[in-house]
């Protein structure tokens, strides 16, 4: 299936199941649509505190904001080149208020635990500052050269941590990448990124089989584009396994699969409207440099 026919068949699975923020993104990404319909769908789910809330990250469906809606909104942010947008001001205002004494914000907010979500959702009446979304948040900042007084101490909380880390999760690992790949000190992030390659390429930490099922992480989800920092860790013949395999899972009704269980088949929609736009950049990205 050549690159037409598989967004043909993605548009037709956007307009029929995806949220609107999606449908509207797809526009933008695959459709020469305009960057203002995103902002204003991305708009309904930002609180009047500052924060994103409403099911933006659709396993949980709290209305109030969460730490992870706010890296969920900044990611869009990023897709559209729109991390100039006032938003992003009042998000990094409402991150100041929900910051702990470690000087990052939690996982989840206990609000998330008051509402239908996913069982890795439940978070404890004080949870602590994590790295998993703080470093992802000021990486995403940091990438666009934003200024706000929040930046500075989370981003020292970030170095202390990453500092300590010796972990291999996924979850983990990507916001500390993301935050090293932009932090201002780069011979010593280029030293810690080092450091999480060598633990990433031990044997058996990332899922080789382009075919593996279930939930696990695959060099595509490592290095989701060429020109991020995991790119180097496969060789060309990875990559081109992986490509070829991710085109092959795009489903009869033109969407990519999620690989976990949803809580209900709206939230499977929702989910799968996003992995869908994502599987397409990720083959875009990768087709666009092996065309030059």
């Amino acid at each position: 299936m050549n690159r037409s026919q598989r967004l043909a068949k993605a548009q037709e699975f956007i307009w029929l199941h995806a949220r609107l923020l999606e449908r509207n993104l797809f526009a933008y990404l695959f459709a020469n649509g305009s960057k203002e319909p995103v902002l204003a769908a991305l708009h309904a789910y930002q609180n009047e505190d500052g924060g994103f809330g409403n099911a933006l990250e659709p396993d949980k469906r709290c209305p109030t904001s969460q730490p992870q809606d706010v890296e969920f909104a900044l990611h869009i942010l990023d897709a559209i080149n729109a991390m100039d947008d006032h938003m992003v001001t009042r998000a990094c205002d409402y991150l100041a208020t929900i910051t702990t004494p470690e000087g990052g914000v939690p996982f989840a907010l206990p609000s998330v635990n008051a509402y239908p979500h996913a069982p890795w959702w439940t978070v404890d009446a004080n949870p602590p500052a994590s790295l998993n979304p703080t470093a992802a948040i000021v990486g995403l900042l940091l990438k666009h050269d934003i200024q706000h007084p929040w930046i500075e101490p989370a981003s020292a909380f970030c170095w202390r941590e990453i500092e300590a880390l010796d972990s291999t999760d996924f979850h983990t690992l990507m916001p500390a990448i993301t935050f090293l790949e932009y932090a201002s000190e780069r011979e010593r992030a280029e030293h810690k990124l080092q450091r999480i390659a060598t633990r990433l390429a031990q044997p058996g930490v990332i899922e080789l089989d382009p075919h593996a099922q279930g939930y696990v992480q695959k060099p595509l989800d490592w290095a989701p584009n060429p020109r991020c920092f995991c790119r180097h860790l496969f060789t060309d013949d990875i990559i081109k396994r992986h490509l070829a395999a991710l085109a092959k899972r795009q489903c009869d009704d033109g969407g990519w699969p999620i690989a976990w269980d949803p809580i209900s088949s709206t939230v499977e929609s929702e989910w799968r409207g996003r992995v869908t736009i994502e599987a397409l950049r990720t083959l875009d990205a990768y087709e666009s440099v092996s065309s030059h």
